[in-house]
């Protein structure tokens, strides 16, 4: 007698740990670059360059990059920057049991504060959070039938789970070039840019699936026109293609997640030898997860008149998928200028980054509470300060509805910002729209008793010639024709047969008669 088994992938979180770094130290400004007379506006992104175990923990190396945008006074062309980097070296306490396996480090840029300590140096100061998790793809072995003799019996139910089809890492490239508007000068040096990545989708096909976004490009740069210094120019990049992911067809639930790891924007001259050309390069890391409703057939009791079949049995952890959502909000709020600073006179550009700060389950909705901050720069009504900058948080609070979900439910939400605009009501006041898409998926975790293995033995046969060969039995609450037929040594389809039934439904005090069926053992 053999059991028929078969595996089931799953994935899960095996172990994760959280690391804030606070990042201090101060730069001597170039002898190329003038004084600093006040400081606009700083920018950070941290660069993870080695990661490696060691004795269960975790060394994580890397820098934060940053770039200051200054004002200097007396000066032809006023804005300047200062960029430079503050290496890291941190040890993360790992579960040793998680000390060999390949880990997945994100980070979040907290704080970012920068301070004048006089004209030639500055002081930068950064709170930066690492998340560290390891997952572990498994198989869950399942008995699901029996192949023996044929007095073999035994019984299966189906159970809904969620299988891992994939579960890999992979990298997208996208590569383009910008040619700067007729209206705009020359590039001498670029002070500030930003690049972003928004409104991405995703869409399974068969072994592959496609990825659309648009990739938000910003720069303030030096030109080479006498009367416009400094200028500024924006623009977003649509993207487009395909990725392979073998395995993967169009009816299966995707969970993709997105992020940029490295960009580049280098100025190059065109055909007429003038710097008016950017060359954009952004690799994107994919985290892929591509899942598939299942409902297999999981053996639940086997037995023989003719032998003693003892079941092994343990129970086993099943994910089932209950819903993926994706939910958008339009979020609407005003920002003040600080009464220290200059008026507005003109918005060059605006950016928003989405931070959850709590979540509320209550039955099956989720209750997502958190802020956008939105960062300003822009054109300013005193000629002594031309440009600065503005910072606002915009709280938010919404419900997801979430079909399906109960108490203990695990549940991930994954937040993004569609769509950001900003309008100037008047000199002092700004008006914030912004589209927020809050990506939701959640699990049911379901704990089934499996049977493993049979233990099988010859029948015990005093213990069978000791019970009557013929019985009446009168039906108990819960009974059910296989327990009946397993309990006195004989089949469902003989209860049947003797006492005429057409099916094997049967109810509390109904009278049946049992005759007990041995074969010769095997």
């Amino acid at each position: 007698m053999d059991l028929i088994k078969r595996n089931i992938h799953m994935n899960k979180l095996k172990c994760k740990s959280t690391l804030q770094l606070t990042l201090d130290d101060d730069f001597n400004v170039p002898d190329v670059k003038p004084d600093i007379d006040q400081i606009i506006t700083g920018q950070g992104e941290v660069r993870i360059s080695d990661i490696k175990a060691l004795n269960g923990k975790l060394v994580v190396r890397g820098g934060l990059r940053f770039n200051v945008l200054y004002l200097s006074e007396g000066d032809q062309r006023p804005i300047h920057n200062i960029f430079g980097e503050i290496p890291f070296d941190e040890m993360i306490n790992m579960d040793v049991a998680c000390a060999d396996d390949d880990p997945i480090v994100k980070w979040e840029l907290e704080d970012l504060s920068t301070g004048l300590i006089n004209s030639r140096k500055l002081s930068i100061r950064a709170i930066v959070r690492l998340y560290v998790a390891v997952e572990e793809l498994y198989d869950e072995e399942t008995a699901v039938m029996v192949e023996g003799p044929e007095d073999i019996h035994y019984i299966t139910k189906q159970i809904e789970i969620t299988n891992v089809a994939i579960n890999k890492k992979d990298t997208y490239r996208i590569k383009d070039e910008i040619a700067l508007p007729s209206n705009k000068g020359n590039i001498t040096s670029i002070l500030f840019q930003d690049i972003g990545l928004s409104n991405v989708e995703t869409r399974l096909m068969e072994d592959r699936f496609t990825i659309k976004g648009e990739i938000p490009v910003f720069i303030l740069y030096t030109s080479e026109d006498e009367e416009n210094p400094i200028e500024y120019f924006e623009t977003e990049i649509p993207f487009s293609g395909t990725v392979d992911c073998n395995g993967c067809t169009e009816d299966m639930i995707d969970d993709i997640t997105f992020s940029i790891a490295s960009k580049n924007l280098e100025v190059k001259a065109d055909q007429d030898g003038e710097e008016r050309l950017l060359d954009l390069e952004v690799i994107l890391d994919l985290g892929i997860k591509v899942y598939e409703t299942c409902d297999p057939e999981i053996l639940c009791d086997v037995y023989s008149p003719a032998l003693d079949i003892t079941p092994i049995v343990r129970y086993a952890d099943y994910e089932n998928l209950v819903i993926k959502n994706n939910s958008k909000y339009r979020i609407a709020d005003r920002i003040r200028v600080m009464e220290n600073q200059p008026r507005i006179l003109q918005i060059c550009h605006a950016n928003g980054d989405i931070k959850i700060d709590d979540v509320f389950a209550e039955g099956s909705e989720l209750q997502v509470e958190g802020v956008i901050e939105v960062s300003l720069l822009y054109i300013s009504e005193e000629d002594s300060r031309p440009l600065n900058s503005l910072k606002g948080i915009i709280p938010f609070s919404q419900v997801i509805e979430l079909k399906g979900m109960k108490p203990g439910s695990n549940y991930e939400i994954k937040p993004s910002i569609d769509q950001l605009s900003v309008m100037m009501l008047d000199s002092e006041e700004i008006e914030v729209k912004a589209t927020i898409n809050l990506n939701s998926i959640v699990f049911d975790v379901i704990t089934e008793p499996i049977i493993t293995d049979v233990v099988v033995a010859p029948l015990d046969m005093e213990k069978l010639q000791s019970m009557p060969g013929i019985i009446g039995y009168v039906v108990k609450r819960n009974d059910t024709l296989w327990d009946i037929a397993k309990k006195y040594y004989t089949t469902v389809d003989n209860i049947m047969a003797i006492n005429n039934m057409e099916d094997d439904l049967i109810a509390e005090g109904d009278k049946l008669i049992i005759m007990k069926k041995v074969d010769t053992v095997f």
